[in-house]
């Protein structure tokens, strides 16, 4: 997009250019080197003009405020442990721990150790 409308900024320039600076008297248009210095020096004109105003024009892009993030504490953890010695407790021992025993309460560690079950 950018491109076309420099393209076309600098024809118009062009061509503006030449068309102010090739008016002359009859007299003088009898010199035909005079046309033609009026339509190269408009054609120069109209150039540094287009091309001027085909120039990119760079602007700082706004300053946008985003606001800080907002840190909220996480929910303490709630652990719902069926209390030692229930029906509940030797379900939920039972099912975790293949080495559950249920006379004693206490599993086989992996370190070889007997622990009780929570």
């Amino acid at each position: 997009m950018f491109r076309r409308i420099a393209i076309t900024t600098t024809a118009l320039a062009l061509v503006a250019g030449a068309t102010l600076t090739t008016q002359s008297t009859p007299a003088e248009a009898a010199k035909g080197w005079q046309v033609g210095v009026g339509i190269a020096g408009g054609l120069a004109a109209g150039a540094i003009i287009g091309s001027a105003l085909a120039q990119p024009r760079y602007h700082a892009p706004p300053r946008a405020y985003y606001p800080g993030p907002v840190y909220r504490p996480a929910p303490a953890p709630v652990y719902y442990r069926p209390a030692p010695w229930s029906p509940a407790w030797y379900n939920y021992c039972s099912h975790k721990y293949r080495s559950f025993n249920p006379n004693t309460g206490y599993f086989l560690a992996y370190s070889g150790q007997y622990k009780f079950c929570r």
